[in-house]
Formats: structure tokens, sequence, C-alpha cells
């Protein structure tokens, strides 16, 4: 049976296995504080239906309310560890059901496991909340083992936690001229991924969204974070199949194991 994947923007994608569609870190806005939709439609209305949403961590671009309030009820929703008590407006979303999750923990919905690994990334909702909770990296096996690695930077023990994967969905990007710290770029997703050594990759979480009245600083960080990829991933580990696509493209992989 096929895998399909669908980019529709920033981190969200649909992961269809197993005939069970996995929705992860939806965001379905034109503006976000002081963020714009730059590039792609808003995705249609079918893109919310989902049997499981992956949350990776706490940050309004990933763990974003009003787009999670749109989802039908009864929607499984797994979220990191505390995040209720970080993002208080979550326990108002009575119509989901929501399970928290830590590093180490698998879920069974239907015919797929759901693993939860690490992530290197600031877990806080920002800009301010003392409450702490772990930044997370999912891995989807159906079918196939999809890893969806949500916000992370580069850590040693990435691949031995992370474990064999056939598809890997990895951030080359952001939504400003800048990087921080927990985040991958172009090059250090394409050494991630040397790492990984998946069948296939989708570049994600870049060329989306940009800052109001920014759009003529460094703009190379927007627009070119996946075509940098494509390079430097066919350098990294040009064994792995590196599909770049548009906003609410997909791709569909057959997977022999």
């Amino acid at each position: 049976m096929p895998v399909e994947v669908t980019w529709w923007g920033h981190a969200t994608c649909t992961i269809e296995d197993s005939n069970i569609r996995v929705l992860t870190d939806p965001l379905f806005v034109r503006r976000l504080a002081h963020l714009r939709r730059r590039r792609g439609a808003l995705p249609p209305p079918d893109a919310l239906r989902a049997d499981l949403v992956l949350v990776s961590h706490l940050h309004a671009d990933h763990l974003h309310l009003p787009s999670l309030a749109r989802l039908a009820r009864g929607t499984r929703l797994l979220v990191p560890r505390g995040a209720p008590r970080g993002v208080p407006g979550l326990r108002r979303l009575d119509g989901l059901r929501v399970t928290e999750v830590s590093p180490g923990d698998r879920i069974e919905v239907g015919d797929l496991v759901v693993r939860v690994v690490h992530a290197l990334h600031d877990g806080r909702r920002l800009p301010v909340g003392p409450h702490r909770s772990p930044a997370l990296g999912y891995v989807v096996e159906g079918q196939a083992r999809t890893y969806f690695a949500g916000d992370t930077g580069l850590f040693d023990s990435m691949a031995a936690e992370v474990g064999p994967v056939d598809l890997a969905l990895l951030p080359v990007g952001g939504w400003g001229p800048h990087l921080g710290e927990g985040h991958l770029d172009a090059g250090r997703a394409a050494r991630a991924l040397a790492g990984l050594a998946p069948h296939s990759a989708v570049p994600v979480h870049y060329g989306t969204y940009w800052p109001i009245g920014m759009d003529a600083v460094r703009p190379h960080e927007f627009h070119a974070p996946g075509d940098e990829f494509v390079r430097l991933a066919a350098e990294a580990a040009p064994q792995v199949a590196v599909h770049k696509l548009g906003h609410g493209e997909g791709v569909r992989l057959e997977v022999a194991r």
C-alpha cells in the first residue's frame, strides 16, 4: 500500500498511511502575529480532516489554537506533556481527545504506531511562560516509517533515537532572516539526512511565512532553503530521494520493506 504525504506549508503536513490520516502542526491562517503567509494558498477545508494530529511543541506557529479549534470533534491530538498547563487555551478545546506525551512513548492508533522522540528546541510557549514542555519529534510507523522532526537542531543521538525510517520530513529554514539555536538550516538538515539515511525526504518549515515589513531583508533566507537543501542533500546523502514539494503538493511513495 502506498504512503502519501502532502505539504500544506510551514510544518503542516498530511501523512496518509494504512488508511489513517495524520496531520502535523496545523497552521491554517494568513497571518499570525507579525508573520504573514507569503507563499501558497491557504489549505482547503479538506486538509483539516484527520484521524490523528501531532503537535511538536508549544510555539504558536506549531500549537496554533484557532487552527486546532477547527478540527472535527473527537479528533485525537498528541501534545507535549505539560502543554495544557503551558497553554491554558488548550483545555477549552474540549471536543478534541488530547493525550500528553513525552519522548519514549508509543501510541497505537488503528494500524499505526506513533513513537515519540526527542527534539532539540525550546519547548516553552513564547514570548512568555515559565512552564516547560519537551519539544518532540514523531515517527509514524505503518506501511512506512515516517519521521516528522517538528522543529529541532542537530544532535548527536538523532539517528539512534529516531531509528530506521523510510521517509524524513525535515525542517530546513524558518520564518525570519536568522535562525537561532535549536533549528536546522539546509546544511544541518543535509547532515541530519546523512545520519538518518531514509529512502526519501521532504523539506518543510521554510518559504511560507515571513515577518511583515521585512520583505526586502535577506530574501534568500525565505526563498532559497528548499533548493539549497536539495543541492546539499545530493552531496551528503546521494542515496536519498529528495522530493521538494510546492504548497499543497504531495508525493506518493511505494515502500518495500
